[in-house]
């Protein structure tokens, strides 16, 4: 019986059928590696140092004689004698063949070359089978390499030779095969290029992103004059450009963009296949993007199954962008979900839906992926134009201090407020910083519930100074509706956020503040429909975002989910007030006790009547609705 080594995807050993028989994995790894070397032998010591590097000699040759032993016995058991040995010297069967000979295939036309090599290589050598063996390791770089010329080599024989559609698939396959390997090498991409203007994909990708990069680079008209008013400067003239500063201060450069692998949430596997090609495709056309570095596929997919690490992987190789995709089924139709995510803010700047169920959707997945990529990469041109010329020391202490308002404290708001402070002190016209000091005062105001109005004052003096720099700049607009809120001007604050949301559709954090100005306006439905989506787009989000959906749920008489939000928090202690109100409607006044006394112990001060007089609600019953809960629950 015929016997084939296979070495690409599982090594492993297969009869004439296709099907694989048993075989001692270090016996598969001597057959492989005497393959590659001249006449298909090597000596015991050659064979000991390969599988086991420089551990002791002794140990090693007894080791590897068992493993012969072994070798024997099965070869018995099959009817073969792929390994023979001779004295000091093992030599391979030379009847038995392996995918593992590329280089020696009987056909030599390109295009079957290539069909072959695509076949194989788009599985990994050896698959699992490792060695610490530093010889092993060696063997295996080299091998790989070979591998990788030889792709490269029929690629460019095939290249000139396409004729068909067919043909320019192979040659696209072949090149993503050989892109995730070399995704750096200039020679590389430029014959990824050329292939991919065969198909003009290339040239139509190149020609609008210039024309986005002129309608840029002059500047982004406000959306309230977008239809005649003149084009206001993203950043004002005062701003210097360029600043001189120690090695150790941090620089803009140009943006980095990493595409983690698709999560499939689907029952449907076969769509798990389909959204992986989509975003190996967007990825090749973001290599003709000379403004934009993308990490190799390689790295993307390692650190996309590695949750834990992935916040340290960005910060250590500076990613600025994250192009994460999930795949999940709604009413029986399954959709592909993409998100652009601005890393250094944790901020959502784009999200959008397509759809995996439409027929022709395996053949145009190259126009959706151009589709995805033209969209992600005007909105990273838009965004990063925000920020150019941007002061790096003002926007350092920015980045410093926005991290603190992750978790909402006394001590936090403080800390980002001096960080605000120096950025401005470096910058006066830096508006991100303006409209954080915004969010300090309203949120202390909040915080400490003593209805303090120069707190909101403050924090819409400076929301307003921030939209008064840049008129196109969401933030500004939710902060300025924030502190509208907060003062009981529910149709200025509605006004207000529904021009952040217009300026930033897909800006989770403007949608979650939009929510909570439609609670407090007495809307909780359409509150909870807008809270729903800015945790859909940001899972991860701060306390901030359950607390609203928990006061929502509340105001709808849905105590339980209200208490099920709030579990969901990482500090739910600072929404203990609604918590007490939530348990004492569910009727059970000891547990709401429990939150009372923990919320009296930070605020002994605290009055029922007088903090309702200060918090805004539109509507009387729904004061009325919180007012009987504190009061059930001991207040």
């Amino acid at each position: 019986m015929a016997f084939v080594l296979k070495t690409f995807g599982r090594l492993q050993l297969v009869d004439e059928e296709g099907n694989a028989v048993a075989f001692p994995e270090k016996g598969l790894l001597l057959l492989a590696y005497l393959f590659t070397t001249d006449q298909g032998s090597a000596d015991r010591t050659t064979l000991a140092r390969f599988l086991w590097g420089e551990a002791d000699r002794d140990v090693a040759l007894s080791t590897l004689r068992k493993v012969i032993s072994r070798i024997k016995a099965r070869q018995v058991d099959l009817g073969v004698n792929t390994l023979s040995s001779q004295g000091n010297v093992l030599t391979l069967d030379p009847t038995l063949s392996s995918d593992i000979l590329l280089a020696e295939a009987e056909e030599v036309e390109p295009f079957s070359r290539l069909r072959q090599l695509v076949a194989l290589m788009n599985q990994p050598f050896l698959g699992p089978v490792h060695s610490h063996s530093r010889h092993f390791q060696r063997w295996l770089a080299e091998r790989e390499n070979y591998h990788i010329e030889l792709l490269g080599n029929t690629l460019r024989t095939a290249y000139p030779l396409a004729q068909s559609r067919k043909d320019a698939e192979l040659l696209r396959k072949a090149a993503v095969i050989l892109f995730r390997t070399e995704p750096k090498d200039t020679e590389t991409l430029q014959l990824l290029i050329r292939i991919f203007n065969a198909e003009e994909e290339v040239e139509s990708l190149r020609s609008y992103f210039e024309q986005r990069r002129s309608l840029t680079s002059g500047g982004i008209a406000a959306r309230t004059g977008a239809d005649g008013g003149d084009a206001k400067s993203l950043r004002p003239s005062s701003v210097p450009s360029k600043a001189k500063l120690e090695p150790e201060d941090i620089r803009i450069a140009i943006p980095r963009l990493v595409l983690l692998p698709p999560k499939n949430q689907s029952a449907r596997p076969q769509a798990g296949f389909l959204a992986a090609s989509l975003v190996e495709d967007i990825t090749i056309g973001f290599c003709v993007f000379n403004s934009l570095e993308v990490i190799a596929p390689y790295s993307a997919v390692q650190i996309g199954h590695q949750v834990e690490t992935q916040k340290a992987f960005f910060e250590r190789h500076r990613v600025n962008y994250i192009l994460d995709t999930r795949i999940s089924s709604s009413d029986d139709e399954v959709m592909l979900f993409a998100q652009l995510i601005f890393f250094d803010q944790n901020q959502i700047v784009w999200a959008e839906r397509f759809s995996l169920d439409r027929m022709d959707l395996a053949r145009d997945r190259r126009v959706v992926a151009r589709q995805i990529a033209l969209s992600v990469s005007s909105e990273i041109e838009r965004h990063e134009a925000l920020r150019e010329d941007l002061n790096p020391v003002a926007y350092h202490r920015y980045l410093v201090g926005r991290r603190h308002l992750a978790r909402l404290t006394l001590p936090n708001l403080r800390r980002v407020r001096k960080e605000m402070k120096a950025a401005l002190s470096v910058s006066p016209d830096f508006a991100p910083a303006m409209s954080s000091m915004a969010r300090t005062y309203s949120k202390e105001w909040l915080l400490t519930a003593r209805g303090d109005i120069d707190l909101l004052q403050l924090a819409e003096t400076f929301a307003k100074q921030a939209t008064g720099m840049r008129a196109d700049f969401a933030d500004g607009y939710r902060e300025l509706g924030v502190a509208k809120l907060l003062q009981g001007a529910f149709d200025e604050s509605a006004e207000a956020m529904e021009v952040a949301e217009s300026l930033a559709p897909h800006y989770a954090d403007v949608i979650a503040d939009y929510a909570d100005t439609l609670v407090h306006c007495s809307l909780p439905a359409m509150a909870l429909r807008k809270i729903e989506r800015a945790i859909e787009l940001n899972p991860l989000g701060p306390d901030t975002y359950f607390w609203t959906a928990a006061g929502a749920n509340y105001a709808l008489g849905e105590f339980e989910a209200s208490l099920d939000y709030i579990g969901q928090m990482a500090d739910p202690h600072l929404a203990d007030r609604l918590s007490a109100a939530s348990w004492a409607m569910l009727g059970h006044p000891d547990k709401a006790r429990i939150f009372v006394r923990r919320f009296r112990e930070g605020n002994p001060d605290f009055d029922v009547d007088k903090w309702l007089s200060a918090v805004p609600s539109k509507e009387q019953w729904h004061k009325d609705l919180y007012r009987e809960g504190l009061k059930k629950a001991g207040f």
